[in-house]
């Protein structure tokens, strides 16, 4: 693998996505949300009437998958069906799912590889749960994002609070906790950090401070 990868790692609503974005800007490198693929996954589950809890109907279906990846706005972005999704993956819906979907062993292995062929659009930033310990565990560039339970319920709180769905804030802390659970007691590739990635807390930093700070830690990237 000649193209740079940096992996940013981390739990729901640790700022990964905010983060990677801009970090992928600054060094001019394309982004990547890898949990965009396993959403719209689960939305065609949904979309199709798939059983969530059964893995081999769900396996078939990802067969038939129609998928295509392009570049734009500085990202690696991808249709199904010839659909870009945008909202459809964001819905309370998918977010109580896409753990049950990740977690199946198909479903990973699929995804897996498709990150994996990305390097060659060019550098990346890739965000994820497993991208510095699945995908891309020889990159010498890893990120963990963390934050207090209570901290990222907030912010998916306000994030889901300003777009078209209404829940309390109960609701979504609860769901965050679901989601911990599952994805760090699957068995295949669990939620963890990843061996030597740089750990950042980012309870009482802003994105521009987290930003910063990997920027920082990223600077022989940027002379290259």
């Amino acid at each position: 693998m000649t193209n740079k990868v940096v992996a940013i790692d981390g739990p729901s609503a640790s700022g990964k996505s905010t983060v990677a974005k801009r970090v992928a800007a600054g060094l001019e490198f394309l982004y990547v949300d890898s949990g965009s693929l396993y959403r719209g996954i689960t939305w065609k589950v949904l979309k199709e009437g798939v059983s969530i809890m059964d893995a081999d109907k769900v396996a078939v279906m990802l067969k038939t998958v129609d998928i295509f990846f392009f570049v734009a706005a500085g990202a690696v972005r991808f249709k199904i069906d010839g659909v870009e999704l945008k909202n459809e993956i964001r819905t309370v819906e998918v977010n109580e799912n896409v753990s049950k979907i990740a977690a199946m062993p198909a479903v990973r292995s699929q995804v897996v590889s498709w990150l994996r062929d990305m390097h060659r659009f060019g550098n990346l930033v890739m965000e994820g749960r497993d991208i510095g310990t699945a995908v891309f565990p020889g990159t010498e560039y890893k990120f963990y994002l963390d934050a207090s339970e209570e901290e990222r319920a907030r912010r998916r709180f306000q994030e889901i609070h300003d777009g078209v769905e209404k829940v309390t804030f109960s609701e979504v802390n609860e769901s965050l906790k679901r989601r911990d659970t599952i994805d760090k007691g699957r068995k295949l590739d669990p939620l963890r950090v990843a061996p030597g990635a740089v750990i950042i807390d980012t309870t009482s930093m802003n994105i521009d401070q987290v930003v910063a700070f990997i920027l920082e830690r990223l600077k022989p990237l940027l002379r290259k």
